[in-house]
């Protein structure tokens, strides 16, 4: 069987790289995010197209969303200001949005935008702690959250997931604390229930584009499960400073690479 023919790569060493990016990616999604950082980047060096190649990252990443919101069934709590049943139709019509406008964005103009928007991301992973604190801070206890500004909050967190999925995680979680929830369990079973649901539609629509690489997808996706189960354990014994640090550092890299490309 002509794997490499199936799989449109020119040689073994880009589906190693493949497989060794979504592998790391989904082991980091598992204890701190960032894996994003990861898999769009070794998708656009074997020479798939940016926008494609964002969308087939985010596949490759959707059983981890999913698993990790299952892990969390019994902790979740809608936000103040939105009950359970908002939140999730937010969390698709947000997606679907973002997911919609990905593909109505020439290839050439996403590519300018990836390194700005993982310079973004990099940002929000590496003041993540001092974000959360802020949004906490923010809000004085015991003060009803807005369902205006609860709503507008998940619907743009949403829409900037299904567009680009890096740093989301840390933005859905300073969105809660701004609206006021405490809970940290709850908050997490929360932040990976819209994960999973805005990439679920996002990947749905992506599909009906036509802009996944279905075999590299599923690729990614094997390696990127075995990734967030056995990776993790190793990754678990580094130091969360030096973890948070070296993920900074690939955002870094990555987005000075796609500064030097665009």
């Amino acid at each position: 069987m002509d794997i490499l023919g199936m799989l449109d790569l020119a040689s073994w060493s880009e589906v190693a790289l493949l497989l060794a990016a979504a592998f790391v990616a989904g082991a980091l999604n598992a204890v701190a995010g960032g894996g994003s950082f990861l898999t769009l980047p070794a998708l656009v060096f074997v020479g798939v197209p940016a926008v494609t190649a964002n969308a087939t990252g985010t596949v490759a990443l959707l059983p981890g969303y999913a698993a990790s919101a299952w892990g969390f069934k019994e902790d979740m709590a809608a936000p103040p200001g939105l009950t359970m049943r908002k939140s999730i139709v937010l969390s698709l019509l947000g997606g679907a949005a973002g997911a919609a406008l990905l593909l109505l964005t020439p290839d050439d103009t996403f590519r300018r935008v990836v390194p700005w928007l993982l310079l973004a991301a990099t940002a929000l992973f590496a003041f993540g702690p001092q974000i959360r604190a802020w949004a906490s801070r923010s809000t004085a206890p015991g003060t009803p959250a807005s369902t205006l500004k609860a709503t507008a909050g998940m619907l743009a967190v949403a829409f900037y997931g299904g567009y680009f999925n890096g740093g989301l995680g840390i933005l859905c979680l300073a969105l809660f604390s701004l609206l006021g929830q405490t809970q940290l369990n709850a908050m997490n079973g929360m932040k990976n229930l819209v994960s999973a649901l805005l990439t679920a539609i996002a990947v749905a629509i992506y599909a009906a584009g036509g802009i996944v690489q279905w075999e590299l997808a599923i690729l990614m996706m094997i390696a990127a499960t075995l990734g967030g189960y056995g990776g993790a354990r190793v990754a678990r014994q580094i130091p969360a400073n030096i973890l948070r640090w070296g993920i900074v550092l690939t955002g870094l890299v990555m987005a000075t690479l796609f500064f030097a490309r665009s």
